[in-house]
This record gives structure tokens, C-alpha cells and sequence, in this order.
């Protein structure tokens, strides 16, 4: 059907969102306790890492590249999410019990220290990213809006993806 495992799910438990069901119930439970995110929030955040650490047990590491990529993408736009209300939050808050339970459910044998490892060093480049990205900013737009030339060139130059401009300057 292309369905998929949780759509399938969602439609046999009979619920309205693959959010309600018994497979994201560990994550939107885990993550409402901690960060109380709103709910789109709530939503981004347990997709985006839950993937993440499914993408990191089958042992991919962020790249600028493939797979890689995808992975960065995933962990930056959930970083976005969650550093948007406080800043001071980390993915080192995930439990541990979340994450060995998510490598199990996929019959992953990567540690949960290596898969730490991989979303604190992602964190961390992130996190320098935005420093010097605030940075460019300031020089590269002193009250005028930014142009398509100046989003590729933050792109290209500095690492700066245009949805992650926006998120900048808001």
C-alpha cells in the first residue's frame, strides 16, 4: 500500500496522527516531560531524532555528502527546534533508556555511547556554526534585506543553508 509501518499502525490503533500511536509513544512521552515543546514542536522533534539515531545505529556519521547529509539535516533542524525557547538545551538530555530502545526496535547493534558521541559532535559544530553564521550576518546585512545573491554566498562560503538564514534573523 506505501503506507508505511507507522501509517499502517496509526490506522489499525485507530488514531488521528502516527504522533498518537504506540511507536512514537516512548519519544513524545520522553520529550513532553522534558523540553515541553509545543506540539509541531513536539512533532518535529521526535521524528527528526528518533530518525537520527536510526540513521546513526545503521553507522552513518553527518557528512557534507549522501547519506551524511541527510543525517546533518535531520540533527541542525531539530537543533533549530529546540534551541529556539532556550538555548542551554541538549541532546545530551535524551535518556538513555530512549535511545537502547530505539536501537533495539530496529535490531541495531550500535552502541548508545557511540550514537551520544555522534549527536554531541554534531551539536557542537552546529552550535560554532551559528556563532560565526551571527557573525556574517551582522556585516552582510546592516538594514537592508538579504538578497538570493547573499543567500547563495552564505550557502556556498559559509555553510549557511537558507532556511537556517531565516531562522537567524527571526
Amino acid at each position: 500500500t506505501g503506507m508505511g509501518l507507522e501509517r499502517l499502525l496509526m490506522v489499525v490503533q485507530d488514531q488521528d496522527s502516527v504522533f498518537d500511536g504506540d511507536v512514537f509513544q516512548p519519544w513524545t512521552t520522553a520529550l513532553t516531560g522534558l523540553w515541553q515543546p509545543d506540539q509541531v514542536s513536539l512533532r518535529l522533534l521526535t521524528d527528526h531524532l528518533r530518525s537520527s539515531i536510526v540513521v546513526i545505529g545503521d553507522g552513518v556519521t553527518p557528512s557534507s555528502t549522501g547519506r551524511g547529509y541527510v543525517l546533518r539535516r535531520l540533527l541542525r533542524r531539530a537543533l533549530t527546534v529546540l534551541w529556539r525557547p532556550d538555548s542551554t538545551r541538549t541532546l545530551d538530555d535524551l535518556p538513555t533508556s530512549l535511545i537502547e530502545q530505539t536501537l533495539t526496535q530496529f535490531g541495531q547493534r550500535e552502541e548508545c555511547g557511540r550514537v551520544r558521541e555522534v549527536l554531541r559532535g554534531e551539536e557542537r559544530r552546529f552550535a560554532s556554526l551559528l556563532t560565526r553564521g551571527r557573525k556574517v550576518l551582522t556585516q552582510l546585512r546592516p538594514g537592508r534585506p538579504l538578497t538570493e545573491a547573499d543567500l547563495r554566498y552564505l550557502h556556498q562560503t559559509h555553510g549557511l543553508p537558507p532556511e537556517l538564514v531565516t531562522e537567524l534573523l527571526d
